[in-house]
């Protein structure tokens, strides 16, 4: 505005935020579309470039983040990392427990990232902090036990059978390749191998069932289907090695629905097992259980995991998708956290 006393000076106007081109009901709507469809959508509905539609965000956001108290009565947290673009490019994400909200996230997957979180919160409020759920990363635990040294840590059971998960698949995949090169070997003529004795299950046969079981061997026994509850079966009959991960996988898998006052013995006896297989990814997943005995019983004992957190981290993903990637972290922050945080924006004369 220009003044005759003081000059050209700027002046504070109702209908817009402070460096902004657009109007807030303008801005408002954008705001509310982006947290419904992807960015192109809404460049090309409301004819702004695709980065106004960050910087919209940027702004509604902060204005939300400075007149509200995110961090207010946190005392179950889970923490996590999320791949927002390749190249392994992280957020690190912290959720409230009781409410299943997004707290806080920041760029990268660091001791310095996750402080930036503990900053923010102030040592009165992390003091007050009970529980800590996340994976078994070194810097999540240190960084946990320096700021609210009195939290439980506790193990997350997804990313506990997540290792066995992993395992199984890495068996299933050993046990492939050998079918494989048998069948190749038994195409050139070259003879039979002592694998294929069986003429029942040739090992052309056997690599087109084995190709087909990784989701039954994923999958929980409850949801399977009649088919894949088949090639268990078939499995069971023909692989015992393969049959046996399996069973290690499931047996780890419910040890996470015992009564708590059953679990130590149920771990320990499951580690032992594990050791004794003589499957080498399972005798390294028992050493990786049994170094997280405490954090993995604290989880049974309290009922807490890192579900909520990871559905978060889907719609993270989600969004990310919906946006065709984001070359701006700090835009997707704002984006997650006015549609995650418990503050969406509404639309304008609908409040």
């Amino acid at each position: 505005m220009r003044c005759r006393v003081h000059g050209v000076v700027v002046a504070h106007v109702p209908w817009a935020r402070h460096d902004a081109g657009f109007t807030r009901v303008f801005e408002e709507q954008v705001a509310w579309l982006a947290t419904q469809t992807s960015k192109f959508a809404v460049t090309e509905l409301m004819r702004i470039a695709w980065r106004s539609v960050g910087a919209v965000i940027a702004r509604v956001w902060a204005e939300i983040e400075a007149s509200t108290d995110l961090m207010g009565g946190l005392t179950k947290i889970g923490i996590d990392e999320v791949s927002y673009r390749r190249g392994r490019l992280f957020l690190t994400v912290v959720i409230d427990h009781d409410t299943g909200r997004l707290v806080w996230a920041g760029q990268g997957q660091s001791k310095a990232t996750l402080q930036q979180f503990f900053d923010l919160l102030g040592p009165q409020r992390a003091a007050q902090i009970t529980h800590v759920t996340a994976d078994a990363a070194e810097y999540i635990a240190d960084v946990v036990a320096t700021n609210c040294a009195k939290a439980v840590q506790a193990a997350d059971p997804f990313h506990v059978v997540k290792w066995a998960n992993d395992a199984l698949g890495e068996v299933r995949l050993e046990v492939w390749r050998q079918t494989r090169k048998i069948a190749r070997a038994n195409s050139r003529g070259q003879g039979r191998a002592p694998l294929d004795a069986d003429q029942e299950f040739p090992a052309h046969q056997r690599l087109k069932i084995l190709t087909r079981s990784r989701y039954a061997l994923w999958k929980n026994p409850e949801n399977l289907t009649e088919s894949q509850r088949a090639k268990l079966d078939w499995i069971a009959a023909t692989d015992p090695r393969l049959w046996r991960a399996y069973q290690l996988k499931e047996a780890l898998r419910m040890i996470f629905r015992v009564p708590a006052n059953e679990a130590p013995d149920v771990l320990d006896a499951w580690v032992a097992s594990a050791r004794r297989c003589q499957i080498p990814q399972f005798v390294d997943l028992a050493r990786m259980v049994n170094a997280q005995r405490g954090p993995i019983l604290i989880a049974i004992d309290n009922g807490l995991s890192n579900g909520r957190t990871e559905a978060v981290n889907h719609k993270i993903r989600l969004r990310t998708r919906m946006a065709f990637g984001f070359k701006n972290p700090h835009a997707l922050i704002a984006l997650c956290m006015l549609s995650l945080g418990g503050h969406r924006p509404t639309l304008p004369g609908r409040r």
